[in-house]
């Protein structure tokens, strides 16, 4: 089995990953739930994990960073809060579901209103159209920091000069760019950063986060247990636990904090020119098939994604056909951004998205590429 589908979810993991869970599965307790060695060991490892990440992402304080079980988790308290009694938002067509649902909610629910910047048919937006859409009552910029589709990188520094030049917040979704690619939250000026654990991180399913910059509150999307403060009524409104409601799930936080262990070995540079070198030959030859259609814009920095489509054959054929006679995993239809598929023209047939890892081999790009060919004869 080949796999290419980690913009879904990472496969194959740091060999540390796996032992951490199992230890944390026979020796943990319940963090900031007891002062015996099994939660006390446990409230360390969240801790350290805290460190390890701010350190990763560029961020001072590591209490400013919320555990969650995944970007659409931390996204909805992200957009939620800062938009519960209205406003204005920008975002653009080609954000993922987990932005674009939570945004609809809050227009149908709180009356925010919602400008979405277009993208040409490489997936690119106009940044001057983000200039265009401000309003009075504009409060926040909420956007991706690559497409799960195309692998195009948002430019971040430049969105969060103007949202500094406007007063605006800016919220980003790094889901596609946590662990595989440089990510620098307090360089960039970014207020609000939202991420996976189970993908570029390499860490077990069911992981996530969400940092709030200092000075920014917002209201819990959860509430409940928190460990500190039990006589209140309300729940804690100081960060971390602001948006640690119930039990977390340290178990899976253990796998992320050896996966950041591996990551900080290696080093992010080293990862993100790896999948660039792979994902860059696989393109490079990929564009020279006759009947292959690659979708994104190719001529800066992107992610580790290509997504194509051969000849006249679906998205879910050709995976079929990928998976069935190559035994090769890929991802296809709309990838759960409907808005991107609009501006590719690719609605009704989707892509196919071939999204590779630092371990993916040069042998496995060439029979790829190998089965591309074989299919696009047949096709042709």
């Amino acid at each position: 089995m080949i796999y290419m589908d980690c913009a879904a979810s990472a496969l194959q993991r740091p060999s540390a990953v796996g032992e951490a869970v199992l230890y944390a599965l026979n020796n943990l307790g319940n963090p900031s739930r007891g002062a015996h060695s099994p939660s006390l060991g446990a409230s360390r490892l969240v801790y350290d994990t805290r460190e390890k990440l701010s350190r990763l992402m560029g961020f001072s304080s590591p209490e400013r960073l919320s555990f969650t079980h995944n970007a659409t988790e931390a996204l909805n308290i992200a957009v939620n809060g800062i938009f519960h009694n209205g406003g204005h938002c920008i975002s653009t067509v080609c954000e993922h579901n987990s932005v674009l649902r939570p945004l609809y909610r809050c227009e149908e629910l709180y009356g925010m209103e919602l400008t979405l910047i277009g993208a040409d048919s490489e997936g690119n937006i106009n940044y001057n159209d983000i200039e265009k859409a401000m309003r009075s009552d504009t409060r926040a910029i909420v956007i991706t920091h690559s497409s799960n589709v195309t692998g195009n990188v948002t430019d971040i520094s430049r969105v969060s000069d103007i949202a500094r030049r406007h007063g605006l917040l800016l919220v980003v979704d790094g889901a596609q760019t946590a662990g595989c690619f440089p990510v620098d939250i307090e360089g960039d000026g970014i207020d609000i950063f939202c991420f996976s654990g189970h993908k570029g991180l390499m860490a077990p399913q069911g992981t996530g986060g969400i940092y709030i910059r200092e000075g920014i509150e917002l209201p819990p999307l959860k509430t409940g247990g928190s460990g500190i403060q039990s006589f209140d009524r309300e729940h804690p409104s100081s960060m971390p636990e602001a948006h640690e409601a119930g039990t977390l799930n340290s178990h899976g936080i253990a796998g992320l904090n050896a996966s950041l262990g591996f990551i900080s070995g290696e080093g992010i540079q080293k990862i993100y020119g790896r999948e660039k070198e792979l994902s860059e030959h696989f393109y490079n030859e990929a564009k020279k098939i006759n009947g292959v259609k690659l979708y994104g814009s190719f001529g800066s920095e992107r992610t580790a994604v290509v997504s194509l489509n051969i000849g006249e054959l679906s998205s879910a054929e050709t995976a079929d056909i990928l998976w069935n006679k190559y035994s090769i995993c890929v991802r296809s239809g709309a990838h759960c951004a409907p808005l991107m598929h609009e501006a590719l023209g690719t609605k009704k047939r989707g892509v196919v998205r071939f999204s590779f890892s630092y371990y993916n081999t040069e042998k496995e790009i060439e029979l790829a590429l190998g089965a591309l060919r074989a299919i696009a004869e047949e096709e042709i």
